[in-house]
């Protein structure tokens, strides 16, 4: 897949996820990972970014499994942009689908 287009919806992705519950980096990996081929390289930056924009909160959870972990908490500024996002993804795409399904018939 493009490495563009999979940056660009990586930041949707990740607001999603942190809809659902807070977690931590490598979590976040993982579970996109699942899904999507990503490289974990590309999830921090946008980390960083976002909870500079202040759509994340953070804090530091103890693990048994090492160093404490730092999760992240989507805010009210976060989910209103998530659910923007949300909006403008389902516009897209079924822009996207209606044209290939056009193409298709053809």
């Amino acid at each position: 897949m493009n490495v563009q287009f999979k940056k660009g919806i990586l930041e949707l992705c990740v607001l999603v996820l942190l809809d659902k519950k807070d977690r931590y980096g490598y979590e976040l990996v993982q579970e996109i990972s699942d899904q999507i081929e990503i490289s974990e390289g590309s999830v921090y930056p946008l980390l960083r970014r976002l909870t500079k924009e202040e759509y994340f909160t953070t804090y530091l959870q103890e693990s048994s499994e090492g160093p404490p972990r730092k999760y992240y908490k989507l805010t009210d500024k976060g989910r209103e942009y998530l659910y923007e996002l949300l909006t403008d993804w389902k516009e897209f795409s079924n822009g996207v689908n209606q044209l290939i399904e056009e193409g298709v018939r053809k």
